[in-house]
């Protein structure tokens, strides 16, 4: 079968592997739809610790299909049936595991990462992700390939959960890529008032406007605090999420939030720029809450599915580009360039 195997930063190939074969706990997917994630981008340019050098590994976490073949133990599944992978399989048995939370377990695997993943004609689905509920059935009228959004989709509700939208709140979004306009569709629909978007490019300030939001700021033009204190009478924003990994925009989020705030660190900073200047007299006198949020449990890969299925939110125009394995470095390349929103790989 062909694979995009990554061999180092900068080395990913179109290779001839061997097709997986299963035992008789494990299944075979065969994958329709795989996205490209910024984790993937990162990788590609400078690894992971999962990954330790030397190794290959067939990247992709964002994906759909179908099943192609069933061991012989496995009663949940059958040949054919349409299914979607939350992909952290956690180990079952810890805390975090045991609470539900099995993106948070210290000793996770993960597709396209520490195992085999969808950017292949088939891969292995091993036993822990049957029996530990990862696997889910797509329902009615859900495609492939808006199956394969879910996981970043999964991510922005886990996130946007934690911030508590109410409705009548006001939401400044940081950020308009393809994350920021997931969180977008679902601060409107968990009833925001109004949707402000920061983005310093142009093309995705537009973007942004055409997916429903009511104001676009580019801050590198613009001043922002003026613009927010214009758009909420001077109280400052409800909810902010970070959805952009930049210090700056983290430590003015203290700044642009209203008393009794909430605001979410969705975006990773780059390693080296890790650390904030915090001023928490802001926290301790608007009493704000500040809260990071960090991929999805199988719970919210769920529950966010059957927000896809619903038809209250249409991922589908976020897909700018498909691309067949044979071009995987071009689909890369287009990924990276922030030219695009959300690009499929389709095997």
């Amino acid at each position: 079968m062909l694979a995009a195997v990554y061999h180092s930063p900068g080395d990913i190939r179109v290779e001839e592997v061997e097709r997986p074969s299963i035992g008789e706990e494990e299944a075979l997917l065969r994958v329709r739809a795989a996205s490209i994630c910024g984790t993937d981008l990162r990788i590609y340019s400078s690894g992971h610790f999962k990954i330790p050098p030397g190794t290959s590994r067939i990247l992709g976490h964002e994906f759909a299909g179908e099943v192609a073949e069933v061991g012989s133990m496995v009663k949940s599944l059958t040949s054919g049936m349409r299914i979607a992978i939350a992909p952290n399989i956690g180990c079952g048995v810890c805390e975090q595991c045991i609470q539900g939370h099995n993106h948070l377990c210290s000793t996770y695997e993960a597709f396209g990462i520490s195992l085999d993943g969808a950017f292949s004609e088939y891969m292995l689905i091993p036993k822990e992700a049957i029996q530990q509920g990862n696997i889910v059935p797509l329902p009615e009228g859900v495609s492939f390939e808006e199956a394969a959004l879910n996981e970043p989709f999964s991510c922005c509700y886990n996130g946007s959960r934690t911030c508590r939208i109410e409705p009548g709140d006001s939401v400044l979004i940081v950020g308009a890529g393809p994350i920021g306009i997931m969180h977008l569709f679902l601060a409107s629909l968990s009833g925001a008032s109004k949707v402000l978007v920061s983005e310093m490019i142009e093309e995705r300030l537009t973007e942004a406007l055409e997916f429903g939001a009511d104001l676009a700021i580019n801050p590198a033009k613009e001043d922002l605090p003026a613009a927010i204190g214009e758009a909420t009478d001077g109280r400052g924003v409800d909810v902010i999420i970070v959805a952009a990994p930049s210090p700056a925009a983290q430590e003015q989020a203290l700044e642009l939030a209203a008393p009794q705030g909430r605001i979410n660190f969705f975006g990773g900073l780059p390693q080296g720029r890790e650390f904030i200047n915090f001023n928490s007299n802001r926290v301790h006198y608007k009493q704000l809450v500040v809260t990071g949020t960090t991929g999805s449990s199988n719970y919210q890969y769920r529950k966010s599915m059957g927000i896809i299925a619903s038809g209250r939110v249409d991922l589908s125009p976020l897909i700018s580009a498909r691309f067949p394995l044979s071009k995987v470095e071009e689909a890369f390349t287009l990924a990276a360039s922030k030219k695009a929103m959300k690009v499929l790989i389709t095997p």
